[in-house]
């Protein structure tokens, strides 16, 4: 049987998705097998193993950072928000269907035996599993039947530290507040507090430390810096979404819809020095960038309908109409064509609404979602883009669109991503481009010639990039949040929690 801690939250946004994949890596480091899990992650950010399962990002980090191919047994219920009050529901990575906010805290314990076979499963495969819970275990209103906090930990009957938030203030109120709320018996299973996100001399901290341990009756094992580690973070919580400014040679301005979807795409931008990436709302914020960047989605159509409210559709298409880059990923890109229709009224009532008009192409909107993991290749292309051709690239679909040429067209139009049947899932004409593949940028071959495409189009020469991978790039943050968490956790007691003695 694997050995099992859990790290839960007094908050949304404490930390716990970064310390999780942080100790991920130390486990990884010390020589054991190790796995993430978490039982219901809520998240547009998700991801399509190569069995074309869906999971949410956030345990394909913590995999990453454990070093194990991802399983959607990490992640066996993913909600990705449709609404304010539903979502859709994805059960061992196959959608289940919309529900309410109420209809699904009314069954959800029937998803029980499904956590429960997942975690078995994940168990065969390492010594240790991190859990992590979700939100605060203190919400009284959400306790009954709970699946993620206390609930989980005693399905997996788990240890579990206690993480508080100091950046946003309060975190002994946080800490000792949510202790108090927990009855008896989960009381017991906090084996020790964390204090994440601290800035400044922690020997001031220190008699706030001796007086927290005393209240809350729990040892501290910890106090966590603001670590400076570019590691993806969950959904609009991370703080790459808050970037509004121009930072280097390269803008790259991406429009934050209100339902963005795997914005972890730039993810691969934002690592090169001469790219900043910025996030705009409003036309005010646009500019003149270097491309502009249409991301995914939850909702296409009623994100499409604020893109035209909000005025950025029309500045959109007057700097499109004066030669600036627009490229479009998946919902992104479907906006650019002429009409998206949705006869079964997937996305919206509305059944058909107009496109951006900058690509040829129309969606058509179907009940059947694509999910694929595969290898993909740019074709030979012509025009503004024809320095990126035969580029290979990586990636993943998460769509439920067909897109086509829009019939007769007087525009030049050239497909420009297809996977290996031949199949096109992306077009470009002019200089607007637009795919359905997630994670397009991180291939290292084609990111640096779309950012010396766009270095040329400024009638400049790119100096010397370091020429990492993604994936060099991430082990290197990685082993800079261990390194964080071993300097700042008491790793020696976290172990004696466990059941196992420290390595080294």
């Amino acid at each position: 049987m694997a050995k099992v801690i859990m790290i839960q939250g007094t908050m949304s946004g404490a930390g716990k998705s970064l310390l999780v994949a942080g100790l991920c890596r130390i486990f990884r480091q010390d020589g054991y097998r190790v796995a993430p899990f978490k039982s219901q992650n809520m998240a547009l950010n998700s991801y399509i193993t190569k069995e074309g399962l869906e999971m949410g990002r956030a345990q394909v980090m913590q995999a990453e950072a454990a070093g194990i191919e991802p399983l959607v047994c990490m992640n066996p219920i993913l909600l990705k928000p449709t609404s304010h009050t539903g979502s859709q529901v994805i059960v061992n990575g196959e959608v289940r269907g919309n529900l309410s906010a109420r209809d699904y805290f009314a069954h959800k314990t029937e998803l029980i035996p499904e956590i429960k076979a997942a975690f078995r499963k994940l168990e065969t495969y390492a010594d240790i599993i991190v859990i992590e819970g979700a939100g605060s275990p203190a919400e009284i209103n959400l306790k009954q039947d709970d699946i993620v906090n206390m609930g989980m930990a005693k399905i997996a009957d788990a240890p579990v530290l206690l993480v508080g938030d100091i950046d946003r203030g309060g975190v002994f109120a946080q800490l000792i507040g949510t202790v108090m709320l927990l009855e008896p018996e989960e009381q017991d299973r906090i084996k020790g507090l964390i204090v994440n996100k601290f800035r400044g001399d922690k020997k001031i901290l220190d008699p706030g430390i001796t007086m927290l341990e005393e209240r809350a009756g729990k040892p501290v094992l910890g106090v966590v810096p603001y670590a400076d580690v570019d590691i993806e973070d969950e959904d609009s919580l991370a703080s790459s979404l808050e970037e509004t400014h121009i930072q280097a040679e390269i803008d790259v301005a991406v429009i934050r819809f209100p339902r963005i979807s795997n914005f972890t795409d730039m993810q691969a931008l934002s690592m090169e020095r001469d790219v900043s990436v910025r996030y705009v709302t409003k036309p005010s914020e646009l500019g003149e960038p270097d491309v502009i960047l249409l991301p995914g989605t939850k909702n296409t159509i009623q994100d499409l309908l604020w893109l035209r409210e909000s005025g950025l559709e029309a500045k959109i298409t007057r700097l499109a109409k004066k030669g600036t880059i627009v490229f479009g990923i998946c919902g992104g890109y479907q906006m650019l064509g002429e009409s998206l229709m949705d006869p079964l009224q997937t996305e919206s009532a509305l059944g058909s609404v107009r496109g951006m008009g900058l690509l040829p192409v129309t969606t058509v909107f179907e009940e059947e979602k694509q999910l694929e993991n595969r290898a993909y290749r740019i074709g030979m292309l012509e025009g503004n883009f024809v320095s990126l051709s035969n580029k290979k690239i990586a990636g993943y679909e998460i769509h439920m669109g067909r897109t086509e040429v829009a019939g007769k067209t007087t525009t030049p139009i050239y497909p420009f991503v297809s996977d290996s049947a031949g199949t096109v899932l992306g077009y470009t004409a002019g200089t607007v481009a637009g795919s359905y593949i997630h994670g397009i940028f991180d291939e290292i071959a084609f990111r640096e010639a779309f950012i010396e495409l766009l270095y040329a189009r400024k009638r400049k020469t790119r100096g010397e990039s370091e020429h990492l991978t993604l994936q060099e790039y991430r082990e290197q943050q990685f082993d800079k949040l261990a390194q964080v968490l071993r300097e700042s956790l008491d790793m020696e007691k976290i172990y004696e929690i466990l059941g196992l003695i420290k390595q080294g």
